[in-house]
């Protein structure tokens, strides 16, 4: 079996974005802000701009590097589609007695009455996230993919029951569309 000198991953470069790599760490700034992510973790990996388009490079690659390359290529078209165009994630609140009240403060969430508690339910705001609720929906934006999709989970993972059939108690707040 021959073995493979070179893995190379190509990532196009919008003309709206800017790229600039410094070591590992890599910086992309577009229309609707910057973000940056380091990835002095991966070894035997050499990411350079070239031409408008992102080079992720592994010379006499392992299988793990290989992978590797390709993640990084991903992460890399997620932040310029974040820098571009931002994510949004839409949750609806659903419940079958006791309506829910959800109310942002600071870097939390809040959400009040679930199940008829006393007690409110805390979930964590992630990064420079925006969050809307309208009525029985809750909407996440931001441009980081990680920051919008964690919130969007702790929000999730606030309002799940324990101890009960989750087929009869459906009561939550659920994620229903991702853009």
């Amino acid at each position: 079996m021959a073995k493979i000198l070179k893995e190379e991953k190509v990532v196009d470069i919008p003309e709206e974005v800017e790229v600039t790599v410094e070591g590992k760490k890599v910086i992309i700034s577009g229309p609707k802000g910057k973000l940056e992510r380091d990835f002095t973790h991966a070894k035997n990996i050499m990411i350079r701009v070239e031409n408008n388009k992102v080079i992720i490079e592994s010379f006499l690659p392992k299988k793990k590097d290989k992978a590797l390359a390709g993640t990084i290529a991903g992460h890399i078209k997620n932040m310029i589609k974040g820098v571009t165009k931002g994510f949004k994630y839409k949750m609806k609140i659903v419940y079958a007695h006791f309506p829910i009240s959800v109310k942002t403060k600071g870097k939390t969430v809040i959400i009040e009455n679930f199940l008829g508690e006393k007690v409110p339910r805390i979930a964590k705001i992630i990064g420079d996230v925006k969050i809307s609720v309208k009525e029985d929906e809750v909407i996440i934006e931001g441009i980081d993919i990680e920051s919008v999709s964690q919130t969007a989970a702790n929000i999730e993972l606030a309002t799940r029951i324990k101890g009960k059939d989750p087929r009869v108690f459906l009561d939550g707040i659920y994620i229903y569309a991702k853009e």
